[in-house]
């Protein structure tokens, strides 16, 4: 098809006139102002397309008025409008975008590609995480495909809804190389130093007889330098390795100085014997998994003991905000979870209301979902009080630090056999070392004291909490 343009321009007041009478019914004023009128004709198929624009100008009288009139007849067959982007194609390409990931998270770094350039990747099938203060996101692929391209860097900062990656319905035009091919591919490039060493005896060697005696002969490198007794000898640098915090150390990091810099911190000390929790989970953990299918740990009894000191004395679930204490109704237990990437703290809601079976069917969930990082922001958001242990990983003592904006942490440790008197007599017990850091603004020394009792009351006698005693 030929397209031809003409373009013309006409400035004319019977044109404009015409146009104001059609308009407003009557002639128009002579104070107008005449603005040229533009055509466009594309021949072939078409008997006119023309765009005409008029601006009136009345003076004072009446505010500008701007028209504008297209035109457009065929005379042959209908035609289809359509809109394409010039950069696009036949939307064989899809791109995979940084999801959200939580009200309070505004950006990420891009930990890691799971995939690479040229691999196939089903639908909603991770391709690459992002790591933010909190957790880890995995970014899945719209569609099914092959991953044509990767945008965005490993260690770049990246916000939701920026392109990482395009990847290809279809796979077309998209090279994928076996690894055996690959291994073959490698010697290849040593080929023209080959033939480049098999030309150069061709050549007229150049004379270096004369040169070999003005060379000297290289010299020694130097001793090492001698170091005396009393001076500093640091280890090479070239024993040590560099590496980046992950945002979620980092993020640990800050909360952990804010909460020294900001809370008035002390802890206070006490010991339990766990004799009798010991015996009754002992009795009953059998029967235990039978019916609720998950086992009877300790967590559960603490929880439970420390909802019971928390209903006793709230202010130790309260919190200082401004000049205000804002005490909380409810108890939401925060337990601590050491992970491969960084210490999280999921949160058991509406504890109170928890019995045992409950309490420990929700911490196994948790703590499998901080395992393998598939945790959300909304598990861990929130929490009045957190239970902190230790003792999993062999401490027989501790300070822990409060995690903000709580007013207090409860530390537990490893239980360990010691002689201890009861009775009159000296016998082996299982003991375990509490903690209890509290915020010295909110609790005084007496509520932080009486709390831990409560705690060894109840675990040292469970039976306190069926009488409620």
């Amino acid at each position: 098809m030929i397209w031809g343009t003409i373009r013309r321009k006409v400035a004319s007041s019977q044109v404009l006139g015409q146009a104001w009478k059609v308009r407003h019914g009557v002639s128009a004023p002579s104070c107008y102002r005449a603005v040229p009128k533009e055509a466009l004709l594309i021949g072939k198929g078409y008997e006119c397309v023309q765009s005409a624009s008029y601006h009136i100008v009345l003076g004072n009288c009446v505010p500008a008025l701007s028209r504008e009139a297209t035109s457009l007849c065929q005379t042959e067959s209908l035609i289809r409008l359509s809109n394409r982007s010039f950069s696009s194609d036949s939307g064989d390409l899809v791109e995979a975008v940084v999801p959200f990931m939580g009200e309070s998270i505004t950006d990420g770094t891009l930990a890691t590609f799971l995939k690479k350039p040229g691999d196939r990747v089903a639908v909603d099938e991770p391709i690459a995480q992002i790591e933010t203060d909190k957790v880890t996101i995995d970014v899945v692929s719209p569609e099914a495909g092959v991953i044509k391209e990767f945008v965005a860097k490993e260690g770049e900062t990246v916000e939701p809804g920026v392109k990482i990656a395009i990847i290809s319905k279809s796979g077309e035009g998209i090279e994928q190389v076996a690894p055996s091919e690959q291994a073959d591919a490698q010697p290849e490039p040593t080929k023209p130093k080959e033939s480049a060493e098999k030309q150069v005896p061709k050549a007229e060697p150049t004379p270096v007889k004369d040169a070999q005696p003005k060379t000297k002969a290289p010299s020694p490198p130097p001793p090492p330098p001698k170091h005396t007794a009393s001076e500093l000898r640091l280890p090479p640098k070239d024993r040590e390795r560099r590496v980046s915090m992950t945002r979620l150390r980092k993020r640990v990091a800050i909360r952990l100085k804010d909460s020294q810099n900001t809370f008035a911190l002390l802890t206070t000390f006490n010991e339990i014997d766990m004799t009798n929790l010991m015996k009754l989970r002992s009795d009953y953990k059998d029967t235990f998994v039978e019916k609720h299918g998950v086992k009877l740990g300790f967590m559960s009894g603490f929880v439970k003991a420390a909802v019971s000191a928390l209903e006793q004395l709230p202010i130790v679930n309260a919190v200082i905000d401004g000049d205000d204490i804002i005490y909380r109704d409810y108890i939401d237990i925060s337990i601590a979870v050491g992970t491969p990437k960084g210490l999280v703290v999921p949160v058991v809601r509406d504890a109170g209301s928890m019995n045992f079976a409950q309490i420990e069917k929700e911490i196994n969930t948790l703590a499998k979902k901080a395992a393998d990082g598939s945790i959300s922001i909304d598990e861990m958001a929130g929490g009045t009080f957190t239970i902190s242990n230790g003792g999993v990983y062999g401490s027989l003592l501790s300070t822990p630090i409060i995690n903000p904006p709580q007013s207090a942490i409860l530390g537990m440790h490893s239980i360990v056999n010691r002689p201890m008197v009861v009775g009159g007599n000296v016998v082996p017990r299982p003991m375990m070392y509490i903690a209890l850091t509290y915020d010295h603004r909110l609790i005084d020394g007496r509520e932080a004291v009486f709390f831990l009792r409560r705690i060894k009351d109840v675990v040292e006698d469970p039976r306190r909490l069926l009488l409620d005693v």
